[in-house]
């Protein structure tokens, strides 16, 4: 069963993407901390203007949340020589699909589908 695109304005299907795309934007100018920002941005000025943009951003940012949760993790875990390499494995997977799965949100969403990020953590809706 294929899924089919949404009928959405091009206006809307550019705001979903940047919602997809601000997050590996803002990994990288602030090295992955401030990578929920984009999304929540996103979210808060689009959230009553279409359910399309609103899902998108929505589902970006639980799922940045949940990336950045294992980023900090990663990052207590680096303190103990012991779990110093799963320290290291959960930052580097963290910021790994938050550039993966964010572009490949953009591609999907630009194509008119909504597209659903794995392990979110349900915060907005």
């Amino acid at each position: 069963m294929t899924q089919q695109p949404e009928n959405v304005s091009t206006q809307a299907r550019g705001a979903a993407v940047l919602a997809h795309l601000s997050a590996p934007i803002a990994a990288i100018v602030s090295a992955g901390w401030l990578a929920i920002v984009g999304p929540l941005v996103v979210w808060l000025f689009s959230r009553n203007n279409s359910q399309f943009v609103r899902t998108a951003a929505a589902g970006a940012f639980n799922f940045q949340i949940s990336a950045w949760v294992m980023s900090v993790l990663g990052w207590i875990l680096c303190f103990t020589i012991i779990l110093l390499p799963i320290g290291i494995l959960l930052i580097v997977l963290g910021n790994l699909l938050t550039f993966v799965l964010g572009i490949w949100g953009a591609v999907r969403t630009s194509g008119g589908y909504q597209y659903k990020y794995p392990w979110q953590i349900p915060i907005l809706h």
